[in-house]
């Protein structure tokens, strides 16, 4: 059994949460050790898309493979343009840029799967599942939503959004040259049943050289629609559009959790990224986010960790305070809101619910989109929407605050649980 040296932080996991919060942690000149189960070379198989505009202020555009001027969505018969640029990461040059940091930083990665952990006053023991233990003052899970070793309250129906997708080429474009098309909730490929069922849209792109990404998308519904089901409407959808695969270059099955509960945020432990419940409950994104709060989450570990006579238990919850403050944890409340009046949507309202959504103001849907407005400014945007939306999805939108009153009430007050 190997026994290691006391590090300062012990990061669980090797995808961009992980990468970003070890580099942070080891900048703000912590020793840091990450634990992987493969070595944090190993590529993402996952496409992760984000807003040009959300990395500017942090530097990393470059770490954007392709970016799209032309991006639109239809819903409600309507085509809407979006006057945003979007692009995905070229997980490649992200992740080295992020191995990059640790690397300077003195970030030690060792191979291994975390099964447990122990607390003492001032240090926490985890073993891996292969029998070794490792010695940190602040154990920190980045390892996704099912995590190894955070606690979190249950929740019976966690509504997931889930997407079968093709990169590929294709008899004809399934869109037009250099077009993103965020979402197509065009429905007419769909027999009557199966308009009745929960409704799915379309997220594609030009990817160049008559290459494309085609991803039938649910956005949230608990249970999780079945990677069949979106398979079938995806290729439904191409042919009413006169379109076939041609080759294959990649499939993605990728299925996460919206509305994951909080963990309780006085645990010893810390989580980040999807273990720490940071996916958009509106987007479904989380990469930029992990890449955005990892700064002010290390620096708030360093000081409790300097602040000498501190153990686990307060470095972890200044960790988690600097991760969900309580005008963040309003936010989320806010959100989960929105996202719980989706969910009850049929596929009409749902359509014009989007449809009324792009016709706010670009700094509101963009900033409801991008997690940048206040609580505040959360809460007008939406009293702006409700202003603006057609009568049954404003009759919806009012008989669920009052059923969600108590709820509304306390979570907006900035309580975790």
């Amino acid at each position: 059994m190997a026994s290691e040296p006391i590090f300062d932080a012990l990061v669980v996991g090797a995808g961009p949460a992980g990468l970003a919060l070890a580099a942070a942690l080891g900048e703000q000149g912590l020793r840091v050790r990450g634990l992987a189960p493969h070595a944090p070379t190993r590529p993402w198989p996952n496409t992760y898309g984000i807003w040009e505009d959300e990395l500017a202020p942090l530097g990393l555009t470059a770490m954007l493979g392709r970016r799209w001027t032309n991006c639109i969505s239809y819903a409600a018969g309507r085509e809407l343009r979006h006057a945003r640029v979007y692009g995905l990461f070229d997980n490649a040059r992200l992740q080295e840029h992020l191995l990059g940091r640790c690397a300077r930083a003195g970030v030690v990665w060792t191979r291994g799967s975390a099964a447990n952990v122990a607390h003492g006053p001032t240090v926490t023991t985890l073993q891996t599942h292969a029998g070794d233990r490792y010695l940190a003052r602040l154990a920190i899970d980045a390892s996704g939503h099912h995590a190894a070793l955070i606690r979190r309250p249950p929740k019976p129906d966690v509504a997931f959004q889930a997407a079968y997708g093709i990169v590929g080429r294709f008899s004809a474009p399934p869109v037009a040259d250099g077009q993103l098309v965020l979402m197509d909730y065009r429905a007419d490929h769909l027999d009557g049943a199966q308009r009745s069922q929960p409704p799915t849209f379309l997220y594609a792109m030009d990817l160049g050289e008559g290459r494309y990404f085609v991803e039938e998308t649910s956005l949230a519904y608990a249970p999780a629609l079945t990677f069949t089901t979106l398979e079938q409407r995806l290729h439904q959808r191409l042919a009413a559009r006169g379109v076939t695969v041609s080759a294959v270059e990649h499939v993605e099955h990728c299925i996460f959790p919206m509305n994951l509960p909080l963990p309780y945020l006085d645990q010893p432990v810390l989580g980040y990224g999807g273990a720490a419940s940071m996916v958009h409950p509106a987007s479904g994104f989380q990469v930029g986010a992990a890449l955005k709060r990892a700064d002010e989450t290390a620096r708030a570990v360093r000081a409790a960790l300097d602040g000498g006579g501190g153990g686990p238990r307060q470095a972890a919850r200044a960790g988690w305070q600097a991760l969900w403050p309580r005008d963040r944890l309003r936010k989320r409340a806010l959100y989960l809101f929105g996202l719980e009046n989706v969910l009850a949507f049929d596929a009409q309202r749902i359509q014009s619910f989007f449809a009324t959504f792009f016709d706010l103001p670009f700094p509101l849907w963009s900033g409801y989109l991008s997690d940048t407005l206040s609580s505040k400014e959360l809460a007008q945007t939406m009293l702006t929407l409700f202003g603006r939306a057609p009568n049954p999805i404003r009759l919806a939108l009012g008989s669920s605050i009052v059923s969600q009153y108590p709820y509304l009430w306390r979570a907006l007050r900035g309580r975790a649980h």
